[in-house]
């Protein structure tokens, strides 16, 4: 049922005059809100593969995905033996309400190939690639890097599901949005989507639709499935790859774009939206929707910005009032970094999180 109200919904909503920016945003929003209210019990899936040190970072993305979120939460975390007790000491003392559930699963490859997959870019990042073969009962997941801290909630992401068209599996956002710094139309020694690339470390998928699609591709005449394609890509392209799986993606749509839908940058937005000038036009309009704090930057001095939003989440516990004990604090660091080309957008950071705690106030007010 909510699945052929997304569809019914989204088929009206692009009917509507694509140059009334108001009236699409208004029935955008208005989409949302009843697909939230019609479809409370659905759950959002979420995955996650934690490997080496990031036991502390994964659970601030997941504590910044329970904040604010409104349907119920399954996660499903891929990590090394080493990490599960941490996980499960961490996650029991989430508070759950009923609403937020968690699996812990190892990191496992193809036998045949698993020494090859693991070392592939960094320890464990290639098992993203094999979460539709692995969650056979899951119909759609939102997959997210570590680094990842939501500014708003998941429902608001997971509803682009209804916006996919008949062709599209997943959903992505831009590597670059300023071609001149882009790396994949300077470097890249493969094929890649669009003019810049895209970028996996925040990846919304109807896994349904990917295991009973047949890729194009370059290797055969034959169409193969997503089990199928995989390894002979690496075998094929693994001279040329610098960034491992989210490089086998993008040869992979290159081949196929029907199948991809784009998010904007505010979805997925990472430093090199800013560092040399803010070129995400969406975030300034709007603010950040989803932070990705790739190159390590919540861990070093490089760009404070982006650590001060991570250090205030990580910091926060959930029993504290969020205006006083999140918003105020982080909008006093986030004036200290305006000697920065992130601090000086410092706003962008706010934005959203500011909306978000308002909406979640309201939500309790009515509530009551």
């Amino acid at each position: 049922r909510c699945k052929n109200l997304s569809v019914s919904f989204w088929n009206s909503y692009w009917m509507l005059p694509s140059d009334v920016c108001g009236v699409n945003c208004f029935w955008e929003a208005a989409f949302r809100y009843n697909y939230m209210k019609t479809c409370p019990s659905e759950k959002m899936h979420l995955a996650v593969v934690a490997c080496g040190e990031r036991l502390e970072e994964t659970v601030t993305m997941l504590r910044s995905a329970v904040i604010f979120s409104i349907k119920p939460l399954q996660f499903h975390i891929f990590a090394e033996d080493q990490l599960h007790e941490s996980f499960k000491d961490i996650l029991d003392d989430f508070p759950h309400d009923g609403r937020v559930n968690y699996t812990l699963y190892p990191i496992t490859f193809p036998t045949e190939s698993a020494a090859e997959w693991k070392k592939l870019f960094k320890p464990c990042a290639s098992q993203r690639l094999f979460l539709p073969l692995i969650l056979k009962n899951v119909d759609s997941l939102l997959y997210v890097d570590t680094d990842i801290l939501f500014l708003r909630p998941v429902d608001d992401i997971w509803s682009f599901l209804g916006k996919f068209n008949s062709t599209q599996i997943a959903a992505m956002a831009p590597e670059h949005e300023e071609p001149r710094i882009g790396w994949y139309n300077r470097f890249a020694r493969h094929p890649y989507y669009g003019v810049t690339g895209i970028n996996s470390g925040v990846m919304l998928m109807n896994m349904t639709r990917i295991r009973r699609k047949y890729f194009k591709n370059d290797m055969t005449p034959v169409r193969l499935q997503w089990g199928e394609i995989l390894m002979p890509l690496l075998k094929k392209y693994k001279l040329n790859i610098t960034w491992g799986d989210q490089d086998l993606l993008n040869i992979m749509f290159f081949h196929n774009p029907e199948s991809l839908y784009v998010f904007p940058c505010q979805w997925n937005y990472r430093p090199d939206h800013c560092i040399y000038g803010s070129n995400c036009k969406e975030a300034e309009e709007e603010g950040i929707f989803i932070l990705h704090g790739n190159r390590g930057v919540y861990h070093d001095d490089k760009q404070p910005t982006f650590r001060a939003v991570y250090e205030a989440i990580k910091n926060y516990s959930f029993e504290d009032d969020l205006v006083h004990a999140l918003l105020q604090p982080l909008e006093l660091e986030l004036r200290k970094t305006m000697h920065t080309y992130c601090g000086r957008v410092y706003k962008v950071f706010i934005k959203q999180l500011t909306k978000s705690v308002r909406d979640l106030y309201a939500r309790r007010s009515k509530g009551r």
